[in-house]
């Protein structure tokens, strides 16, 4: 509007400026009809894990009904390494045009308290667009240990200072902060057993090589069920859909314990407005499918979908109170991780 009032009078002196203003209004004009198509080519959808793990198969659950939406593939682009790290950079990088989204999980929140010098800034490089899925950990012990309550469990650990262990999947996880706010609020000393996967963790506890384990519930559900491991309580302040016959770790004896492992979807910083809404609306619808619901509720989690404000709160909530436990607890990041 600027441009065009002051390109009051056209005279041959002006013709350049004349011109310019055409370009400008083109290229608004067509971006404009580009967002208002959109998506008019495929989306692609990093995911900072592997294939076949919990956050993938949410991403393709959640994909597949987009591309249904849309009329246009979305892809899945696993980038896994380095806690989240490398495909978190990859999406802080990539254009912000809607056709490059982010599923980030949990470790988005954990890593600016583990890592220094991250190559991207954790809230400046994205827009929040949902809040897709929460999924609890879930305690679970080897047979052998003499607890079958968790109030048994601490009382076990106040006795035996030390001479307990756990499991985790990694030092700064969530697995392994899970635990640690376990053993500070019950004011119990365990030993830390860091495993290089989820995998190996569970093995480790199955084999008796460990004691304890705050496993992801999807992961461990097939062995609680078979009756390899003992489950005392789920992490969440609500019990889950997937197993609701699990007290939360509030109702067992820990009143106000709450972490939760989660996958929201992300935009790079300066995606347009009207891409963030159309993609807002289009989750939400997504998650409210049933066949997508029950995807969901089959990895153990909990369908969310809500705003980018809300989502926006949601993880600057996340990040100091992994900041606090993290400092409290003097973890330090994996040499190299």
């Amino acid at each position: 509007m600027l441009i065009i009032r002051n390109a009051k009078i056209w005279t041959p002196a002006c013709a350049g400026v004349t011109v310019f203003i055409g370009v400008v209004c083109y290229l608004t004009a067509s971006q404009a009809a580009a967002q208002s198509n959109y998506p008019n080519k495929p989306v692609r959808l990093i995911v900072a894990a592997g294939p076949g793990g919990s956050g993938d198969l949410l991403g393709r659950a959640l994909a597949h009904k987009l591309s249904e939406l849309w009329g246009q593939q979305m892809v899945i682009d696993n980038r896994p390494g380095a806690g989240t790290v490398i495909g978190t950079t990859i999406a802080a990088k990539s254009a912000p045009d809607g056709y490059t989204l982010f599923q980030a999980n949990a470790a988005h929140t954990i890593n600016p308290a583990l890592t220094r010098d991250l190559p991207y800034d954790t809230q400046r490089a994205f827009i929040p667009i949902s809040l897709s899925a929460e999924l609890p950990n879930v305690l679970v012990l080897h047979p052998s240990v003499p607890a079958r309550t968790l109030k048994e469990l601490i009382a076990l650990a106040q006795a035996k200072p030390g001479q307990l262990n756990y499991a985790s999947s990694g030092i700064g996880n969530a697995t392994h902060l899970a635990a640690e706010l376990f053993r500070s609020v019950t004011h119990t000393q365990m030993v830390h057993v860091p495993y290089k996967s989820g995998g190996f963790a569970l093995t480790g506890v199955m084999s008796a090589q460990v004691q304890m384990y705050f496993a992801t519930l999807p992961s461990a559900l097939p062995h609680i069920n078979s009756g390899r491991l003992n489950a005392l309580a789920v992490t969440s302040i609500r019990r889950s859909s997937a197993a609701p016959q699990l007290p939360t770790m509030s109702e067992a004896g820990v009143p106000g314990y709450e972490i939760t492992s989660w996958y929201g979807i992300l935009a790079p910083a300066g995606t347009p407005a009207a891409i963030v809404a159309k993609l807002t609306r289009d989750i939400a619808a997504t998650l409210k499918d049933p066949q997508v619901r029950s995807q969901i509720a089959a990895q153990g989690a909990d369908p969310v979908g809500n705003s980018p404000a809300e989502f926006s709160a949601f993880i600057s909530r996340e990040l100091v109170k992994w900041a606090k436990l993290i400092k409290d607890a003097d973890i330090k990041a994996e040499p190299g991780g």
